[in-house]
């Protein structure tokens, strides 16, 4: 993808990150994440993906030291949505709000120690 070997509209102009693959225990099946930069398009990135999949698949084998090149899959990776859902929740000023009022760990305690 990086060197622009699937010649595609769909995937023109799309720079497309993969942060990871996960492989099945067997090694026959390859569930390949990807975000195209700025997460947009990205149905019609793994629209497209998927109908290259056949090439995408033999370059796999060429590359990778395996008897036999998984089949692959392309699913949108999430996790970039989840960390700024995450990013939100922990700028709202109620939470900020509790976190400023909760009590540092760093206090020493108070009392006799009995």
């Amino acid at each position: 993808l990086s060197q622009g070997e699937v010649h595609d509209p769909d995937l023109e102009g799309h720079i497309i990150t993969v942060p990871e693959v996960r492989m099945s225990p067997d090694l026959k099946l390859a569930t390949i994440y990807v975000m195209p930069l700025g997460g947009r398009d990205t149905d019609t990135v793994i629209t497209a993906l998927e109908r290259n999949k056949k090439f995408l698949r033999g370059e796999i084998a060429h590359r990778v030291n395996l008897k036999f090149a998984p089949d692959i899959r392309f699913r949108v990776d999430e996790r970039f949505d989840e960390a700024a859902r995450i990013d939100r929740l922990l700028r709202d000023e109620r939470v900020q709000r509790d976190l400023d009022s909760a009590p540092e760990d760093d206090e020493p305690e108070t009392g006799t120690g009995h």
